[in-house]
């Protein structure tokens, strides 16, 4: 089955960007690109002077003006539109069941009506399990610290996430760009009290988690052989070292785990600090 690249709409600047970063990645993928809109109806505490015709018709032309652009710079992509009633959470989540890939602005649009107000981007994120890409507003070239470009995929070795590194893996081969794989490790807490401590364990430990990340991306290496991979290992909060070894990427992923608690769905430290404080594009990819 062909999956299509959903995109959230809502014309603010956020929502232009995810939309021109979803129709680029529609085309790499050669399938169809649909744009939604959703809006939580009845809105009169947020907007009490705007009645449902005119939002309609504000939906009706964000989506047509966003298509029209797209079209001009896509004209190979199929590209379709569609309006949403709901709450927009629950609204994208079900809308991106049959979609490969849903893209969203990583803000929102403050009090205007959008689907993306407050903490809805990242509620739809922890409701689906479809892979979701955040996407900030285009803004002026930034210096990169590390600006190897390419696809930066965060591993936590001690997690089976096929699902991560297959997604990784896949864009790395469809772009045809490096990959690099980081991953964040800390020192046992035993160590913080021990007197004197010997730097070589310390070197010995990150030889040994470089081993084992290498050792999990193997089979990813031999299904891709055309991806040119390199591997980072590092002492660190895995959150922050994953932002600065991020900078210049063309695409951050991270995963989440799919599982539920009693208090809902969790996104976890380590892809919330990335989310928060990474300016480049974000693929969050839920895992067992």
């Amino acid at each position: 089955m062909t999956h299509h690249v959903t995109v959230g709409v809502d014309g603010s600047p956020e929502s232009r960007a995810a939309a021109r970063w979803g129709a680029q990645e529609a085309a790499l993928r050669n399938v169809p690109l649909r744009l939604v809109h959703a809006v939580d109806w009845p809105m009169a505490p947020a907007i009490p002077r705007m009645g449902r015709e005119k939002v309609d018709r504000w939906a009706d032309e964000a989506l047509t003006e966003a298509a029209q652009e797209l079209r001009g710079r896509h004209p190979r992509t199929e590209i379709t539109t569609r309006c949403l009633s709901g709450r927009p959470a629950a609204a994208l989540a079900a809308e991106a069941l049959d979609a490969g890939l849903l893209v969203l602005g990583s803000r929102g649009i403050g009090g205007l009506v959008g689907f993306l107000i407050g903490s809805v981007g990242l509620s739809t994120v922890i409701a689906t399990e479809t892979p979701v890409v955040l996407v900030r507003a285009d803004g002026p070239e930034r210096p990169a610290r590390d600006a190897d470009g390419g696809i930066v995929v965060g591993v936590d070795i001690h997690e089976a996430a096929d699902h991560v590194l297959s997604f990784a893996f896949e864009e790395a081969s469809r772009r045809g760009c490096p990959l690099r794989a980081v991953h964040g490790w800390k020192l046992p807490a035993a160590y913080e009290y021990v007197p004197f401590f010997d730097p070589d364990n310390e070197r010995e430990i990150g030889a040994s988690v470089t081993r084992m990340l290498d050792d999990m991306l193997l089979p990813w290496r031999h299904e891709f052989p055309s991806v040119n991979v390199t591997t980072r290992a590092f002492v660190g909060s895995a959150g922050r070292e994953l932002v600065q070894a991020a900078a210049g990427a063309d695409l951050v992923v991270v995963g989440r785990h799919a599982r539920r608690s009693p208090l809902g769905g969790h996104l976890g430290s380590v892809a919330h600090a990335v989310l928060h404080h990474c300016p480049e594009p974000v693929a969050v990819i839920a895992h067992d």
